[in-house]
């Protein structure tokens, strides 16, 4: 079966991915989507369907440059606001993008920052 776009393909391997992974209270799931103007992240405990967290390129302003440096600035702030709740460990939710660039970033400023995925 031939994929129609990179979207699609992107939405298969999240599927893949959301199959393997689960959060919970203790280790909750960080998970990254990346738009054309905003990377959001979210931790997120599945067994009680609820959200812990949210941060965006939204709240900080920084929509005119959606690159990298943005995204390890994004990715420190949302390890020192998870640990602020009390969150230490997480598992990462990647959201079928390839572990490159930006979301790369975001796991790597989030381990700097004291989060063990």
């Amino acid at each position: 079966m031939r994929l129609k776009n990179r979207l699609e393909y992107r939405r298969r391997r999240h599927r893949r991915l959301r199959n393997k992974i689960t959060g919970t209270s203790a280790r909750p799931r960080m998970c990254v989507r990346i738009t054309h103007r905003h990377i959001y992240v979210q931790f997120i405990d599945d067994e009680r369907a609820v959200s812990l967290l949210a941060i965006s390129t939204l709240q900080e302003k920084t929509a005119a440059q959606i690159n990298v440096a943005a995204a390890q600035a994004l990715g420190q702030k949302a390890a020192q606001l998870a640990q602020t709740k009390g969150i230490s460990q997480v598992v990462f939710d990647r959201g079928g993008h390839k572990y490159n660039g930006r979301v790369k970033a975001i796991a790597e400023a989030a381990r700097a920052a004291g989060i063990q995925l």
